[in-house]
């Protein structure tokens, strides 16, 4: 069930206020895992057992961590093997198989597994949770409806961000909901929706008709990249503001995972504002845990590639995925220790550097084989013998150019700066919010192109 779907704004949201608004203090917990377990089984109907036993086994092994220090790490290395595996045997089996085939010449028969929707980011939760709990940052959760509750919110289960439970264990024991939250979670849902709807969806389209054009050119090559990067951020971001919002809705205050990061000024500082609840978990997990930079060059280059091979192995099972997270390490590296303080120094070179490299390894991570990727870059940067233009990329440039200025504008804080004006004129804003639920509805009863990227991951 898409956030941006007319079954969960006209159906499953308003029926979930009010059960939750009309029912006591003590049940808004239970409504809210009721609501979310639903949420799931509605999407993910043949693995929705794996949410309930990952949400047993780690709520019992957090507990025993805590009571039995002596025997902690025997515990946490229990889970962590869980956890690991679970996501290793739905998510990669069958990438290891056909590796294994294609270097030994063997013909080992795939499982052919469909993967769990939302498996990478509850295991990522729940992992983030035995291990703060082994680390006495939180206290196991004494009540297992409240740990429930938190795995499965439904606003982030499927596609983050990824929220620890120290972010909201005391909200899931004690919160308000009141109107001025309940208002700013409304706001943010309609921006996420706006982002998600009206540019992605719409970007979406360029893209699709771009890639299947009879005639290509180098410039619609260069409007795929870039229209791919502009898609999955307001896709992916815009899921994130709504999962936001929806958490203001029930008085819980997750933390932003975008904060615009198209906008960097070098690749690290990207992946400060990209992403941000992933970045930070392999950052506090594994990049800290290995030493971080507080150790031999040799060995903290090693770190970033760990790290970066994870990263781009995390959002699936196939080597685009593992190239786009080293592609990223070689230039964090680089940038630490060979021209990371000369590229600061330039005023506008540094940005221009940072949105180039940030649009070639979308081209990486949307591409499914390296040969592809191979085509679209050469094609890309004109070295394929393609026209620089023709009439049928104009044609589609000046149908989205409109729309392709207004995303790169709505990538900027631009729009941010221009709406904390407008709150002065109190009037005017709630009509702004119901002129783009009206957009967006419109939109959506109209249209049958409603993808969201991230489940793939």
């Amino acid at each position: 069930m898409l956030f941006s779907s007319i079954t969960f704004l006209f159906y499953f949201l308003p029926i979930l206020l009010i059960v939750y608004f009309v029912v006591p203090k003590k049940f808004k917990n239970l409504v809210l895992f009721i609501f979310s377990l639903f949420f799931y089984f509605y999407g993910e109907p043949k693995y929705g057992f794996l949410l309930l036993i990952s949400c047993i086994i780690n709520y019992i092994m957090g507990s025993l961590i805590e009571k039995h220090r002596k025997y902690a790490k025997v515990f946490l290395i229990i889970t962590l093997v869980y956890n690991i595996g679970q996501l290793l045997y739905f998510k990669y089996l069958d990438f290891f198989i056909e590796n294994v085939n294609n270097i030994f010449n063997t013909n080992i028969k795939f499982m052919y597994i469909v993967m769990p929707i939302g498996i990478s980011f509850f295991t990522f939760q729940t992992i983030s949770y035995v291990i703060d709990v082994y680390n006495k940052k939180v206290e196991a959760s004494k009540s297992f409806l409240n740990f429930a509750t938190y795995v499965c919110l439904f606003p982030q289960l499927v596609a983050g961000p990824i929220v620890r439970y120290e972010t909201i264990s005391k909200e899931l024991k004690n919160r308000k909901s009141n109107y001025d939250t309940f208002a700013l979670g409304v706001k943010r849902f309609a921006i996420g929706l706006f982002k998600k709807v009206l540019i992605a969806n719409l970007v979406g389209e360029l893209c699709a008709s771009l890639s299947v054009l009879t005639n290509q050119s180098v410039m619609s090559y260069v409007f795929q990249a870039v229209g791919f990067t502009l898609q999955i951020y307001f896709d992916f971001s815009g899921y994130s503001d709504m999962a936001i919002g929806l958490g203001l809705f029930f008085g819980f205050h997750f933390l932003e995972n975008f904060n615009y990061p198209l906008v960097a000024s070098s690749i690290t500082d990207f992946w400060r504002r990209w992403h941000i609840s992933l970045s930070s978990f392999f950052r506090d997990y594994v990049y800290i845990p290995l030493g971080g930079n507080r150790v031999s060059l040799l060995k903290w280059i090693r770190n970033i590639f760990v790290v970066w091979f994870l990263t781009g192995f995390w959002h699936g099972a196939s080597w685009n995925f593992i190239l786009w997270g080293l592609y990223f390490a070689v230039i964090l590296v680089l940038e630490k220790k060979l021209y990371g303080k000369l590229l600061n120094k330039t005023k506008v070179f540094k940005y221009i550097y940072t949105i180039v490299l940030v649009v070639i390894s979308f081209v990486i991570f949307n591409c499914e084989t390296i040969g592809d990727i191979k085509i679209f870059l050469s094609s890309m940067f004109g070295f394929s013998n393609l026209p620089l233009v023709n009439s049928e990329t104009l044609y589609y440039i000046r149908s989205y150019l409109v729309l392709l200025i207004i995303a790169i504008i709505a990538s900027t804080p631009l729009l941010k700066v221009i709406g904390n004006k407008l709150k002065k004129l109190e009037f005017l804003e709630p009509v702004i919010y119901i002129g783009i639920i009206i957009l967006i509805t419109a939109y959506l009863i109209d249209s049958s192109f409603n993808p969201f990227l991230y489940f793939r991951f």
